[in-house]
């Protein structure tokens, strides 16, 4: 008798809670191993990107966002069996705004590419 195993599925609601609650090693353990992140944003324009390649270059991003002083509430989430996507309005105690949208392609319950794009305020150099 053979036994059929379940595909692990992303857990979305975990995901944006630890987004939420600035929890870096939750949202750290829910990437493959070889996972990439392209960013693009006001420094990093679409032309030429920032690409976090495997778990070690996007541990650095993550827990340079979750340290900075700023709220996050994730917006508008959407997934199934092979993406997610959400958007994340944050706030810093000045009042600077940052609304940022993500899509997740997943593989095996777990992020394996992700694309985000964020804006800011242009009032400010803090940038996300």
């Amino acid at each position: 008798m053979s036994t059929a195993t379940t595909p692990k599925s992303f857990d979305l609601e975990r995901f944006t809670r630890a987004t939420e609650e600035r929890d870096a090693s939750t949202q750290l353990s829910m990437y493959a191993p070889d996972a990439t992140v392209t960013i693009a944003d006001r420094i990093t324009q679409p032309g030429s990107p920032r690409v976090l390649n495997g778990r070690e270059q996007i541990k650095g991003w993550i827990e340079e966002v979750t340290g900075r002083d700023m709220t996050h509430a994730v917006q508008h989430t959407v997934n199934d069996d092979d993406g997610a996507a959400f958007t994340v309005a944050c706030r810093y105690p000045d009042g600077t705004n940052v609304l940022c949208a993500t899509v997740l392609a997943l593989q095996a319950g777990s992020i394996a590419r992700q694309t985000v794009v964020q804006v800011w305020d242009e009032s400010t150099e803090t940038g996300a």
